[in-house]
Formats: C-alpha cells, sequence, structure tokens
C-alpha cells in the first residue's frame, strides 16, 4: 500500500506541474502521449486502492490562472468531460439515444454573453470556477459578431482558436527561444494579452459549442436546435453530426479522415446527449457531467531507429537535446528529428544510438518521442558548448535537469545583436530573419558578424536546414551580397552602440565627414560639439570604440563592407535646427520613417514627445484628443497636417 501511494504522489506531482505550464501557455515539459499514460496509470491506482489523495489532477478541473486580468467566478462550475479512447465505448455510453457529435477543438475555452444584442463580456474557463476577464480581446476575434438579432440575455461557451497556417506564420516571426510548441499555447498566450493589439494580430478565431442560456426561447428538447440558432445568430458553430448507435462508428471515421486537411487544431471529439432534459437528469460528478463525453484520438505512432543527438545552443544560455532519427511517415508527412527539451526528459527515456525509438505527432504537428524501447541509455553529454567551445555545465531547478554554456561572450547568446545587424535601417540583409540566425548559430554556420557575407561555403547544411532549400538559400545570399554596400551612418548604427539610434549615427557620421575613420577615432570633446550629442551619448560611443573586442569585430566587417555615399535627396537644409514630432497615420508617406528621414536629410530632427524646442507637430488628425495633441496646445506648438507639412516645405512626393 505505502508503495503505491509514494507512486500516486510522484504521478500527481508530475501531472499538476505539466497542467500548471500547460494552462498558463508557457512552453510544454511533457507532451499529450506521456501525460495521458499518467494519467491512466493515477486513476487504476486510485481504483486499486480506493484512495484519492488532495491535490490529485483527478478531482481538479485546472490551475488558479496567474495573470493580472480581471478575474471573475463563474456562475456554475465549467466540469471536464469524461474521456474514451475506445471508439465502441461511445455506441454503449450512447444506447439507445441520440446525440450531437462535434470536433474537440484544442484551443481556449470562452464564455460569451451577450445583451440586447450586444457583447458585454468575455471570460476565459480558467480552473473552472474563476476565469479571466478578456472582453477588450474578445472584440478582436476574427470571426466573432458583436452584435447579434437576438434581443434578449444569451450566454454561450465556444472555442478560441488559432490555425496551423497562422501558428506557423507567426513562429516564423520568432526566434527558437520564443517559439510556442502548439497552436493551443500560442493561442492562450495571445487571447490573455494585456494588450488587445497583439490579440488583433494573432488571428484568433471563435467557435460555438454550446448555449448555455438563451432568454425566453424553446429549444424543443433538442441540443441540435440550439446550435442551429447559434449558427442563426452569425455564431461559427463547431462541425458535428446527429448520430445514433447505428452510425456512430462511421461518423467517427468520417471526422478522422478530414484531419489531414483541417487548418486548425483538435485532440478529439466529443458525444454529447441530443435530449436535453434527459441529459439534465443525468446530473454530474464532481469533475464530469454525465451528459457528454469525449473521444480522444489514439496517437499515429512509429518505430525507427535514433541516430543522433543534436545539441542546440540558444540565446538564454541552453543547450538542448534534438533526436534525430531514420525518417518516418507520421500524420501524412515524413519527420526524421524531435525536440528531447532537457537532460530530465533524455534521462527518464534512457535514450541511446542505435535504440528503437516509438516517435509520434503531439498535436498532429510537433514530432515527439513516446517511447524507448531498447532504452541503452549510452549518450555523453558534451563537456563544450557546441557554439563557441567554452565549458558547459549542469543545473538543476524544479527538479528539471538542464545544460548551460558558461561563456558571457557565447555567440548564441547575441542573436538580438545579430539581428539588429542585419535589421532593414542598419545592414538590411533582406529575409534574414532571427529565426534563421538561431538556427545558423546552433548549428555552428555563423561565428561573427562578418560570416554573415561569407554564407556561401555552407550551402550543403543551409539547403538542408528546416524550412530551406536551393532557392531560399540563394536568396538569402544575394540579400547579404547586397547590404555589404552601405553608408557610414547605416554601418554605424548596425554595430548596436548604446544610445546611438540612426538619426544620431547620421549626425555624427554627417559631422565627420562620413569618413569612418574618424568616426571611429572621435573624442568625447569632438561629439558633444554636435548638436544633439550630450555627454551619456558621447561617452558610450567613445567607450565602445575603445574596446578591443568590438575593434576586432569591425576590422573583420571591414574588409568585406563597402561605403557609399549617403543619398541626398535634397541640397537645401531648409529645416536645419528645426525639432519636429510625427504621429499618427500618414498618407502620402509610405510610413512615418520615411518622413523621418526626410526631416533629417533637409537638416531637422525629429523627436518622440512634444516638449517646448519642437517647431511643429505633424498629425493628420488635428482635432485628435491625443496626449501629443493636447502637449502642443498646451505649449503652443503649431499642428499641421501631413498635406500642410508638404507645402509649407515645398516637397516632391
Amino acid at each position: 500500500m505505502q508503495d503505491n501511494i509514494k507512486r500516486m504522489k510522484e504521478l500527481a506531482a508530475k501531472l499538476n506541474k505539466a497542467s500548471e505550464v500547460y494552462y498558463q501557455g508557457k512552453d510544454e515539459i511533457m507532451g499529450n502521449f506521456e501525460y495521458d499514460k499518467l494519467y491512466d496509470e493515477l486513476q487504476e491506482l486510485e481504483k486499486k486502492t480506493g484512495m484519492v489523495l488532495a491535490g490529485s489532477p483527478t478531482e481538479k478541473v485546472g490551475y488558479e490562472v496567474l495573470s493580472s486580468l480581471p478575474k471573475e467566478t463563474h456562475p456554475s462550475p465549467m466540469l471536464s468531460l469524461d474521456k474514451t479512447k475506445d471508439p465502441g465505448q461511445l455506441a454503449l455510453w450512447l444506447g439507445s439515444k441520440e446525440g450531437l457529435l462535434s470536433w474537440k477543438m484544442d484551443g481556449l475555452t470562452i464564455v460569451l454573453t451577450y445583451d440586447n444584442g450586444g457583447l458585454i463580456k468575455a471570460v476565459t474557463r480558467g480552473n473552472g470556477q474563476i476565469g479571466e476577464v478578456i472582453t477588450n480581446n474578445a472584440r478582436f476575434f476574427k470571426n466573432l459578431p458583436l452584435k447579434i438579432p437576438f434581443k434578449g440575455s444569451l450566454v454561450l461557451r465556444g472555442e478560441a482558436v488559432i490555425s496551423y497556417t497562422d501558428f506557423e506564420r507567426i513562429n516564423n516571426l520568432l526566434s527558437e527561444g520564443e517559439r510556442y510548441k502548439n497552436p493551443r499555447n500560442l493561442c492562450s498566450g495571445s487571447v490573455r494579452q494585456l494588450n488587445n493589439e497583439i490579440t488583433a494580430k494573432r488571428n484568433v478565431k471563435f467557435y460555438a459549442f454550446a448555449l448555455v442560456e438563451a432568454e425566453n426561447t424553446d429549444f424543443a428538447n433538442s441540443q441540435a436546435n440550439k446550435m442551429e440558432f447559434l449558427a442563426e445568430q452569425g455564431f461559427d458553430v463547431v462541425e458535428y453530426k446527429k448520430v445514433d448507435a447505428g452510425n456512430i462508428l462511421d461518423s467517427v471515421k468520417w471526422f478522422e479522415d478530414k484531419i489531414p486537411s483541417n487548418d486548425f487544431p483538435s485532440d478529439g471529439l466529443v458525444l454529447i446527449l441530443d435530449d436535453i432534459a434527459y441529459g439534465n437528469s443525468l446530473g454530474s460528478t464532481s469533475k464530469f457531467p454525465r451528459n457528454a463525453i469525449a473521444f480522444k484520438w489514439k496517437d499515429e505512432t512509429a518505430d525507427t531507429k535514433l541516430t543522433g543527438i543534436e545539441w542546440s545552443a540558444s540565446r538564454t544560455g541552453l543547450i538542448n537535446p534534438v533526436a534525430l532519427f531514420e525518417p518516418v511517415e507520421l500524420e501524412g508527412t515524413t519527420v526524421s528529428r524531435a525536440s528531447v527539451h532537457n537532460l530530465s526528459i533524455m534521462e527518464q527515456l534512457r535514450l541511446g544510438i542505435g535504440d528503437t525509438v516509438q516517435v509520434y505527432k503531439a498535436n498532429m504537428i510537433i514530432p515527439q518521442i513516446a517511447e524507448n524501447l531498447t532504452r541503452s541509455g549510452n549518450i555523453d553529454i558534451p563537456g563544450e558548448c557546441p557554439v563557441c567551445g567554452r565549458k558547459t555545465s549542469i543545473h538543476e531547478e524544479n527538479g528539471v535537469k538542464v545544460l548551460i554554456c558558461e561563456n558571457k561572450e557565447c555567440l548564441a547568446k547575441k542573436i538580438k545583436l545579430i539581428a539588429h545587424f542585419a535589421s532593414r535601417d542598419a545592414m538590411n540583409i533582406d529575409g534574414l530573419s532571427e529565426a534563421t540566425i538561431e538556427k545558423l548559430v546552433a548549428k555552428g554556420l555563423l561565428h561573427g558578424l562578418a560570416g554573415l557575407f561569407d554564407l556561401k561555403k555552407h550551402e550543403d547544411e543551409i539547403t538542408q536546414m528546416e524550412g530551406f532549400g536551393k532557392r531560399s538559400f540563394e536568396k538569402l545570399v544575394q540579400a547579404a551580397e547586397n547590404a555589404r554596400k552601405t553608408t557610414t551612418a547605416r554601418f554605424v548604427y548596425s554595430l548596436g552602440i548604446p544610445n546611438i539610434g540612426l538619426s544620431n549615427a547620421k549626425m555624427i557620421c554627417r559631422y565627420m565627414d562620413n569618413s569612418f575613420d574618424k568616426v571611429r577615432h572621435a573624442g568625447k570633446e569632438e561629439l558633444v560639439e554636435i548638436d544633439g550629442i550630450g555627454e551619456v551619448i558621447a561617452e558610450a560611443f567613445v567607450d565602445f570604440f575603445a574596446r578591443p573586442e568590438n575593434n576586432k569585430i569591425i576590422d573583420d566587417l571591414l574588409k568585406v563592407v563597402v561605403f557609399e555615399d549617403e543619398e541626398i535627396q535634397h541640397n537645401t537644409e531648409d529645416m536645419a535646427g528645426m525639432g519636429f514630432v510625427v504621429t499618427g497615420k500618414v498618407n502620402t508617406f509610405a510610413n512615418r520613417n520615411a518622413v523621418k528621414e526626410l526631416i533629417e536629410s533637409r537638416g531637422g530632427k525629429v523627436t518622440g514627445s512634444v516638449t517646448s524646442k519642437t517647431n511643429f507637430l505633424i498629425n493628420n488628425d488635428i482635432m485628435s484628443s491625443s496626449s501629443k495633441n493636447k502637449k502642443a496646445k498646451e505649449l503652443g506648438v503649431p499642428i499641421i497636417t501631413e498635406q500642410e507639412f508638404i507645402e509649407k516645405f515645398n516637397i516632391e512626393v
């Protein structure tokens, strides 16, 4: 008995930790396959012992929300569903009744309240009892009606989801260390943002799956009628089929066949009794309602041979193991690698070269190792960082072992610096994202900034990288070649000198006759003579060029970079000594940055705040009550439109 209790405690601790991470939308520490396996083991032990320990995940609905969003208690608890992986059990559960079979979408459950035809509240499921109020974010869901024909009080539940297409698009914009593991995590992070502008950019969609209340409306005792009513109000409802025990197996197969072509994540199906009164009469357990059950897919697995472990360094200093194995087909695609996440998981699986491993796709997209069938455990943990060659060490936090590079100067930790160097306003290496930089560094193909202009020699390795092919490689090499020709100011800005933005770099370079030799040897006294350059900026500038390690990087770059004269747009300096602030949308110029560049080219200066030194605030919405407009009126600063600016300074556009 004591051994059983000890094991139950171990399982509960592992599952609770995994759930805590999962429901907060952070990086997963355990895949669905392993979670379900441990959960089932715990349930069996509880049945065997007749004991349920305090804090057991089989008695909990979720975790407490931890964000700073407002919290609200649900009028009635939102329970989880009992589940099965056997489609035959669905027919037995249904018996002689009819039911609705629908997708179990894998996103974030939301409760919406409408009154007098308008959306008044949106609350996340949270832990089933207390959720977070995300009304402002819900208003930016791509397909959510803000007004509906029904004018009474209406409450419904649905799932906020992000499609696979958008998941891949957003992840491709992020570096490896910032990427989300799956669409559900991305959706959770997007819906619970404090800034609803981020939610709006994430293309979150909402699919209704249950009508809780519709004031003074009769649905003839049918769940199907409720779904039709929701569709009539303009909601996208989850795809469903009306089923009975005779056709349910065919219906399950129908849904299963659609999975490869679906663009939204799902982790199974939901079966609910169509007879509302009968379903309600069944009541619920402390965890599950008895009128519905979930069906979870059996993960498609494949056995393959482990051929190696690739150690991938990240900007945080973590060196993560990636399993390499003989290619196998899963969910319609070929996979040959899977993240192992950390040393603890690698040790649990006892991975070894030549082992037979069982792999699957978590959420049908992320390759994972489910089991190691031979468990030789012969992997050596590297004592040196694969990027910088310096010493590594094993750290343990909250029971999880990770491998760390101890070198603070490791190039893998300088992804942001390299990305800044390649950015549009700097060297402008078009198409070189942080994600690509991180891959190049992790594979040891990039050892310094100058290496960005010598990628051609790594053609074989780069064209084999995920997301790369011959054409994308050639485009990257050509972009780097184009970027070799630059101006002195852009080059200075690209170096990432503290407090030196592009406008400061232009002022300094203009003062130094665009001679980089003069720029790098400039003294503090010389710099502070430049209008707009104070002592703090001057000190940071001089200190940067005094460091040997920075000069080594610069000298390497000067061997490949060619300076061109900065394009002079106007001979006139008619804006010299003038200060401008540009705010709001522009119509004639490409963007506000284009306005800024023109002003600077004609001797003017653009700042972010209106002060007594500001000569003009450019804002097409002169009547706006924005803080900048208010400040300008307070100080007597003229507010002019974009067109007035163009006419006043005789600008050709």
